[in-house]
């Protein structure tokens, strides 16, 4: 459940298809814009190599899947749930995300 909402950016800071690093209340969180404007918060934080680089992924598809390739070793998160499509049972937390007056904001449980 959101409580509150976070300003992470003004929309035009959102290139599509590219990502940006956010500290939301003390997490380090990515979020995406893809080519159809659709916008996507998730952590920032690659569980499989530990590194904070998920925003500096590639952006792309698998099938219907929204995805990005962690820079690290590839393995693709699905933009919409957090799974890691090529390591079943590993997954990131997804953030809920708007755009509020040319604002991006992120949702937050305080």
């Amino acid at each position: 459940m959101t409580n509150a909402w976070i300003y992470v950016c003004p929309e035009q800071r959102l290139e599509p298809e590219r990502g940006v690093a956010a500290l939301v209340e003390g997490d380090a969180v990515a979020v995406f814009r893809t080519y159809d404007g659709t916008l996507f918060a998730i952590d920032n934080k690659d569980p499989i190599s530990g590194a904070s680089v998920l925003s500096r992924g590639i952006v792309g598809s698998r099938g219907e899947a929204p995805i990005v390739a962690s820079p690290m070793h590839k393995q693709a998160f699905d933009l919409r749930t957090g799974e890691c499509l090529d390591m079943p049972g590993v997954s990131v937390r997804t953030w809920p995300i708007r755009l509020r007056d040319g604002a991006v904001e992120i949702g937050v449980t305080t």
